[in-house]
């Protein structure tokens, strides 16, 4: 290792030996124990136990594949501006040094301890005072909810499971109707360990996944002010046009008497409910809102859109892939024509994907957040290829400084929208804003064209033909 990193930096040379021996150290303990990249059609795996890398990488430029390293490692990152070069590699199971050589290939490159701090890698040309570029700190990967495990019954299943939980120790907290899948619940660490790889090997088991937290909403900003007050009307749908927008998010609140009209009842998915402040404004409040204001502009006031509110938080700060599942497919099953999930994570859950798989083939368009980090890591649901996934723009048009930019991405919209409640003004801002603005959007083309949902994304990319911008998003 050391002669791998000697031959690809000039710099290291000169140094004393214990310098490299604590350069091939680092380059081991800031790994986690397993680091899993994908968007789809690249992939990186960082194996940590065993020393080891697997990539299979066509389209990422190195600026994006650092991104990835920093989320694996936790390093400082610094690029020489002018070498950001197109990536093709595909290798398995290489040890580290030989993986970062294969994959920056002539580039060269350092690893620099710090002290408390995390290290830094150099990546350059020929020298590393070009490194001169920090790349965005990648967010780390989602951690699974401890001690809980989801997983789904085969139709041919022979035993119920109330027989598994009991077989493995567990308790039956969720469940996904129709779906056939569960949210189970351990005593701790190693009994979840213990069960994953007996229900794995279980033949009446179709899926075993983890359960991942799902990043809280952003807060909203009190203004002093007012802000124009939306002026809709409620119109019968046509006998062929029943337009919901499936909310998948925090309890909407009261709107006021004129746009609770446009508001169904609220359904509640979350496993757990905990208590909530009633006088704060609510993220799905302000989404409902910029939802109705999205309409109204396409439908001149008058519209039969309505929103469906799934309570997919329970008042906590955080939700789960679990729980939004159970929220899409409790919105479909009540009638939600499209979908909006101004929420996202690290965390890529199968049984949400195969809820969205199958939510896509009836026809609904689906749209989700891209996050708000300014990185192209994926953000998942958005970044599931049935997604429409949403990123904001700042007030001249440009991608927002906070907004993820990832090859997943698919539209831009306004990232701030301006909602009130309780007498007060609020300044909505993220990529929560932008896909309710589209959400919003498609439903009222819809509604305004007297055409069905299924018809929602086709109009929007009619509508809203997608310029140069989308460029500057990979």
């Amino acid at each position: 290792m050391i002669n791998l990193i000697q031959k690809h930096s000039k710099w290291v040379q000169g140094f004393q030996p214990h310098f490299c021996v604590l350069v091939c150290v680092a380059l081991i303990i800031f790994y986690p124990s397993k680091i899993h990249a994908n968007d789809q059609t690249n992939t990186l795996l960082w194996d940590v136990q065993r020393e080891r890398v697997t990539a299979d990488i066509d389209g990422w430029d190195v600026k994006e594949l650092l991104e990835h390293v920093s989320v694996a490692t936790g390093w400082n990152i610094f690029v020489d501006p002018e070498g950001i070069t197109p990536i093709s590699v595909k290798f398995k199971d290489y040890a580290v040094g030989e993986a970062l050589h294969a994959m920056l290939g002539k580039l060269n490159f350092v690893v620099v301890p710090q002290t408390n701090a995390p290290s830094r890698l150099y990546v350059f040309r020929t020298s590393v005072q070009q490194a001169t570029r920090e790349v965005a700190q990648g967010r780390k990967m989602a951690k699974p909810v401890p001690n809980e495990l989801v997983v789904t019954l085969k139709p041919d299943s022979k035993t119920s499971i109330d027989e598994l939980a009991k077989l493995y120790g567990a308790k039956v907290i969720g469940k996904i109707r129709g779906q056939n899948a569960y949210l189970l619940q351990f005593n701790d660490a190693s009994a979840t360990q213990a069960a994953r790889q007996l229900l794995a090997d279980n033949p009446d088991i179709g899926v075993v996944d983890s359960n991942y937290p799902l990043e809280s909403p952003p807060l909203a900003v009190a203004l002093e002010g007012g802000a124009a007050s939306l002026q809709l009307k409620p119109r019968a749908p046509d006998s062929n046009q029943h337009l919901v927008v499936g909310l998948i998010d925090t309890t909407v609140q009261s709107l006021g008497a004129n746009l609770d009209a446009f508001i169904k009842p609220q359904l509640e998915a979350a496993s757990q409910q905990t208590t909530s402040t009633a006088n704060q404004l609510n993220h799905g409040t302000a989404m409902a809102e910029t939802i109705l204001n999205a309409v109204q502009k396409q439908t001149g006031g008058s519209t039969a859109v309505s929103i469906l509110p799934v309570d997919v938080y329970g008042g906590a700060e955080t939700t789960t892939t679990f729980d939004v599942a159970n929220g899409i497919k409790m919105a479909i099953d009540n009638g939600a024509t499209s979908i909006n999930l101004s929420l996202g994570g690290t965390g890529d859950s199968q049984v949400l994907h195969d809820v969205i798989i199958q939510a896509s083939k009836q026809g609904i368009p689906i749209f989700a957040a891209a996050g708000n980090s300014p990185v192209t890591t994926p953000t998942y649901p958005a970044a599931y290829p049935e997604v429409t996934a949403v990123t904001a723009t700042d007030s001249s048009g440009n991608i927002a400084s906070y907004a993820n930019r990832g090859s997943f991405v698919s539209m831009t919209a306004p990232g701030e929208n301006f909602v009130s409640f309780n007498g007060l003004v609020y300044d909505v801002q993220g990529t929560s804003t932008s896909t309710a603005f589209v959400s919003g959007m498609a439903a009222g083309l819809a509604d305004a064209s007297h055409a069905s949902s299924d018809q929602e994304s086709a109009l929007l990319k009619k509508t809203v033909p997608q310029s140069s911008l989308l460029k500057s998003l990979h």
